[in-house]
């Protein structure tokens, strides 16, 4: 049996949730005798003497243990899924652009559809981010899981069913799915293929950023994110588990089906956050504003407001400012920025950079508007002005972004993306 698929709202909330009622222990976590005789289990997202603030964690009452599995062996598929830290090339100072990744010729699920494009930090030692870009054509008859990071997934084209250990979650193009480090999880594609792009953060959790300023409301609200139901599987038939650990990629098989919690509770969980549900905050005097005032998660790093990595979007807004130049200008960064595109056009580009595509601005290297967005820009009529029908966004992390041969070498690579400033003509002092 399972129950029918909802969402609890909230970020990162304690929620209780049981599929067979009567499946929770009322009272305490491990009893002596679970209902049902399910197996306790506890599944821990930070240190057992983490913060309270901090401090992620949820109890999973199971059909059998996770313990119950025979040794994983060494998985040889998904040739272009890698790992902090990314040292077969030296870290690149140039700007670099992808096109749309393309999908494969021969049926290909998720997993083996991963391809890194580059990342930063550290597995080992929990710092940093493997940045990825999936291309799948069918569904997985697997399960596969990191041990290694928190999986943000963003959708470019083509839906995604998701069905972890605590719940089941579907997401489209614009909006992202959350899967904590450990959970299983199996993806289906209800369209028949999908692309998207993955940011693995190896590093602390991500959360809502402060808001300071703004006040108590704005950018990603709290309860527009959402939690799935308790559901299992009751299945006998044999599954292969993947899972990544330390940058390897290891698979065992199961005797069974590995999403078996009939109940959990706590406030370590996959959710799921519709983007277009985002609030926008944006000038309405002079200027434009620092891209991260349209910050959706925040992973901190240990020195405070210098992030491990921000997710950030450039939705649909509007344009009022008073006699300024409009688009993101230019910049140089002690950030590094991998930017994507999901729908319609970036205003600081106005071609080359299509939906499925990808960038790279590495730390304190120059970018901003091609010539042609440049133009167009200080040539406008400084009317109101809706930027509509886009969305585009950035992993953005305090470490240089270090690509991957494949990135490197690829047959998707602008080797031309350099001259889209090679244009601008030399500003004219008076005499």
């Amino acid at each position: 049996m399972m129950a029918d698929q909802h969402y609890t709202p909230g970020f990162a909330n304690h929620i209780a949730t049981e599929a067979v009622p009567g499946a929770l222990p009322v009272g305490r976590n491990s009893p002596q005798k679970t209902p049902f005789g399910l197996y306790a289990e506890q599944l821990s997202g930070t240190a057992f003497t983490a913060p309270r603030s901090e401090n992620r964690r949820s109890w999973l009452y199971r059909l059998r243990p996770t313990a119950n599995h025979p040794a994983f062996t060494l998985y040889d598929g998904a040739p272009d899924l890698k790992s902090a830290p990314f040292d077969d090339v030296p870290p690149s100072p140039n700007r670099l652009r992808w096109d749309p990744l393309p999908y494969p010729d021969a049926a290909t699920d998720w997993i083996d559809g991963l391809v890194t494009y580059g990342g930063t930090g550290s597995v080992a030692e929990q710092t940093g981010v493997g940045i990825h870009l999936y291309a799948a054509t069918a569904d997985m008859q697997r399960a596969f899981f990191s041990a290694d990071g928190e999986l943000l997934i963003v959708p470019q084209e083509g839906a995604l069913h998701i069905e972890t250990e605590m719940g089941r979650i579907d997401v489209a193009p614009l909006s992202i799915a959350l899967i904590p480090r450990g959970v299983r999880f199996r993806i289906t594609l209800p369209d028949g293929k999908a692309r998207g792009y993955v940011c693995e953060n190896y590093g602390a959790l991500f959360r809502l950023p402060d808001l300071g300023p703004i006040g108590a409301n704005g950018l990603a609200n709290p309860r527009d994110f959402e939690t799935p139901a308790a559901w299992y599987e009751d299945s006998d038939a044999p599954c292969d588990v993947i899972q990544k650990f330390q940058g390897g990629l290891w698979r065992t098989r199961l005797d069974h089906s590995p999403f078996d919690v009939v109940a959990w509770h706590g406030n370590l969980a996959p959710c799921r956050y519709d983007l277009t549900r985002f609030n926008t905050i944006n000038t309405v005097s002079f200027d434009h504003p620092d891209p991260s005032i349209f910050t959706v998660l925040t992973a901190p790093s240990d020195t405070p407001g210098t992030a491990n990595c921000d997710f950030v979007i450039f939705p649909p807004r509007w344009m009022v400012a008073e006699d300024t130049f409009r688009p993101p200008w230019f910049h140089r960064n002690v950030m590094s920025e991998f930017m994507g595109l999901i729908t319609g056009a970036y205003d600081a580009k106005e071609g080359g950079f299509a939906p499925g595509g990808a960038s790279l601005h590495n730390q304190m290297n120059g970018h901003g508007p091609d010539q042609a967005s440049y133009e167009k820009a200080v040539a406008a009529d400084l009317k109101p002005h809706k930027i509509d029908g886009t969305m585009a966004f950035m992993f953005e992390t305090r470490h240089v972004v270090r690509p991957t041969r494949w990135a490197s070498e690829a047959p998707t690579m602008q080797l031309d993306y350099d001259d889209v400033w090679s244009g601008f003509a030399k500003a004219q002092l008076p005499r």
